[in-house]
Formats: C-alpha cells, structure tokens, sequence
C-alpha cells in the first residue's frame, strides 16, 4: 500500500496568545494523522512564546522562535524551509482547522487531476470569542451556496477579484518550491501567491466549511482598509507582477479593472501617491491592448 503523504502545518503566531493554543489544538485533532506542526512565533510581546512553550512542551514539535517580527512572508518562509511535507497549510495562530480538514484535502487531491496545486473550500466566520458569525460564502436559508466559486485555472478571476478565504488553502509542496515561497519584499502573502501560483497551477474548491476563520479587530485584513496603509504598495506590486504574467488581451482587461478598483481603494485611504503609479500601469497596459501585435488568444 503506497504510504499516505506527510502535511506541514505550518502555524505562525505574532501576539495572538489568547488563540494560539486552540489553533495548535486543532492540528492535534485532525482526522488524518500525519501531520507535522511547526510552530513559528514572529517577536510576540505579549506572552504568546511562553504559551506556545507550555502546550507543546515534552511533544515533537518543532518550534522556531524569531525575536524580532520580520512579517508574515518571511516568518512563513523559515517554517517552510524548516518543513518537510507533501503538502502544506498556512494556519494563523488565530484561525482553527475544523477535524476533517487535512483529510478531505489529502482525498480531493488524490482525485484530482495532476495539475491542481491549490486546494481551498469555504470556511465558518467567527468572532473574537469564538461566536459563529456566518460563512465566507452566501448561502440560503438552507445551508446551500448561492455564489458561483470559481475552480480550476482561475487565475484571470483572481485578478478581478479576491474570493478566496485564505486560511482553507492546503498546497502541493511543489507550488511553493516554483515560487521560492512567499515575496518577503511585501507586506502580505496571500495575493501575491494566488496570482503566481494560479498562472501555472489550478485550484480546487471544496464547498464544506473546513476552517473556522476568526474576524479579529486589529487583524492583518483589517488594515488594509486603514488610511495611508502600506499594504496597498504591495497590492501595486502585485499588479505589475499581473502585467508581466499576463498573456491574453482578456487578461489585460482584467489588469485594467483591477487598477480601477485599487484607485478608488487608494482614494479611500489617502494614497495619492499610488493612484498616478496605477494610472501609468493603465497606460502602459491600454498601449499593449491597443498594439497591432496584441494577441487575442
């Protein structure tokens, strides 16, 4: 009987000491049980290292302990470099694995096609003390979804919009070995990697909540919307990266609306700064749609 892949859960903390221990649980109760859990503390202050340090104490599990914070992508990066799974999930020390998580995503891939790299589902939004708040996706008073979730090569949708709930995300190893890991020059990770990774690789959706996703005041997300932020520069650089990556006129279209809503989210936010840098990349971009050698593939 050919052995069952091993999975890297990766849980990364930074001053998230009332959650980490239930989200380090979460790992421990899965379903499927080979897992490795590499436990990353980014420079925490507020007692979260001496947490983590109690719960996996006298337990094989690896702990890498940054003194300073260095983000999201490069904390990731040391416990990815750190990791040896088939496949890997990036958990938030604030988010929770429902029991079957890894175990559908270990059968979904087995199932599917060779070219899947991604595999995401829906995820159950809760509060800061745990209460149920609804699900990433709309559903009826039934239960059922009633969006369309994109699935398969997705990478033109992911420019137009972002839908996907990152915490459910499980990855082939192989995906973020092509991309040499997370961007450590940006301020967040999951943009960035949807669109390089979507490029060459498909996605595979699954309608269960398998995550419970915790809606925290001062969250990563939630800064986003802040004024004068600086997560919107990484979003700019994503963009180009969009540009260069792009391959069809429909593609550049997408770029072009993408822009569109950045500029209205950097008007928002008093980014000024940025809005004539998307204007240029619009440019730019109208001049290659406008080109006799623009390709309509």
């Amino acid at each position: 009987m050919q052995s069952l892949p091993l999975v890297s859960v990766i849980c990364l903390c930074h001053n998230q000491k009332r959650f980490v221990v239930e989200a380090i649980n979460s790992v421990w109760t899965q379903s499927y049980q080979k897992i490795e859990l590499i436990v990353v503390d980014d420079g925490s202050t507020d007692g979260s290292k001496e947490e983590i340090l109690q719960i996996i104490k006298g337990k094989e599990i690896q702990f890498i302990d940054i003194p300073v914070n260095i983000g999201n992508c490069a904390a990731f990066n040391q416990g990815f470099r750190a990791s040896s799974g088939d496949f890997l999930i990036d958990l938030a020390a604030d988010d929770i694995l429902l029991p079957a998580r890894v175990e559908v995503g270990i059968n979904d891939f087995a199932n599917s096609s060779a070219k899947v790299g991604v595999h995401f589902s829906d995820a159950f939004m809760i509060g800061e003390q745990g209460e149920m708040i609804g699900t990433h996706y709309k559903r009826d008073q039934n239960g059922q979804i009633i969006e369309k979730v994109p699935s398969g090569n997705i990478y033109q949708e992911l420019i137009k919009k972002y839908f996907i709930s990152a915490p459910t995300m499980m990855i082939k190893r192989v995906v973020l070995e092509d991309l040499m890991g997370y961007d450590e020059s940006l301020t967040y990770e999951d943009f960035d990697f949807w669109i390089r990774s979507s490029r060459n690789w498909e996605y595979l959706f699954n309608k269960a909540p398998l995550v419970k996703k915790r809606d925290v005041r001062h969250s990563h997300g939630k800064s986003q919307s802040k004024i004068k932020n600086q997560h919107l520069l990484s979003t700019f650089r994503v963009c180009e990266k969009i540009y260069e990556l792009n391959e069809t006129d429909q593609e550049d279209r997408a770029l072009m609306r993408r822009c569109n809503l950045e500029i209205r989210q950097c008007i928002k936010t008093l980014n000024f700064g940025l809005i004539h840098q998307y204007r240029k990349l619009k440019r730019k971009t109208q001049r290659r749609l406008s080109s006799p050698s623009s390709i309509d593939k």
